[in-house]
């Protein structure tokens, strides 16, 4: 039986922020697999490591403590069946807003909100990142997702303005699908357009055949894990993000 190595490299991250970053496999630790990941790292002059952490493992979260990891987020999974979906709103935001796929022309006006839409994810919470990496991490994300990476980004319109979007996607299975990334424009934040920008993809995943949407979000947002909840999505899982440098530095910002 093939043995499975403890980490995976991970390229893309790698070439994006300039150091060598890869991700501990699994879930849960024990000391000898902390040894082997180490000694992994260590053979692969790995700078950078991700571990997302079982929440209910208490060897897991004191060997990752003791190791040195960083723990950066709360990741906070929520499924919606889409047949318990409920409907999209009917009030004066949905009247103002139009909601439709989005095109090439609106990457720039896209990236933009992407830059100050994420706040609350591991990466700004990681000291080792800059602010300026983390912007371009997600401006980068979104024009990825409307070039291909997404099998759809929605766009929420007002006034011919892009002013949030969301990006759908479908699983391997076709029968489940997953919200991508979510993002509104400063001026446009509370007025309901996060709801709608939901409520549109969950049709748009019905009209696919999916059964079940899941999203991911932190534990530190609270405003988005309601959202999500009155939009009829579900707590499924909660697990823990912690990051661990091998070396010192911060991280570079892709040219």
């Amino acid at each position: 039986m093939q043995s499975v190595e403890p980490c995976e490299f991970l390229p893309w991250d790698t070439a994006f922020f300039g150091r060598r970053i890869a991700r501990v496999v699994g879930h849960r630790l024990n000391p000898q697999r902390v040894c082997a990941i180490l000694e992994w790292c260590r053979v692969r002059e790995i700078e950078y490591l991700y571990f997302l952490a079982a929440v209910d493992d208490q060897q897991t979260v004191r060997l990752a403590e003791d190791h040195g990891f960083r723990l950066v987020d709360i990741r906070v999974t929520l499924q919606c069946s889409i047949g318990d979906r409920r409907s999209g709103r009917s009030d004066e935001t949905a009247q103002a807003v139009r909601v439709r796929p989005a095109r090439a022309g609106d990457i720039p006006l896209l990236q933009e909100i992407a830059r100050t839409s994420y706040g609350d994810s591991r990466f700004y919470f990681d000291p080792c990142f800059s602010v300026e990496a983390c912007e371009n991490l997600y401006a980068t994300w979104i024009k990825r997702s409307c070039e291909g990476y997404a099998d759809a980004v929605l766009v929420a319109e007002a006034e011919g303005r892009p002013i949030g979007y969301v990006s759908c996607h479908l699983l391997s299975n076709k029968r489940h699908g997953q919200i991508g990334l979510v993002g509104v424009g400063p001026q446009a934040r509370n007025r309901g357009v996060g709801h709608l920008l939901i409520c549109h993809s969950l049709q748009w995943f019905a009209e696919r055949g999916v059964d079940e949407v899941s999203v991911v979000t932190q534990g530190r947002s609270i405003a988005a894990q309601r959202l999500y909840q009155r939009c009829g999505f579900a707590t499924h899982s909660v697990q823990l993000w912690y990051h661990k440098s091998m070396g010192a530095g911060r991280a570079k910002v892709r040219s």
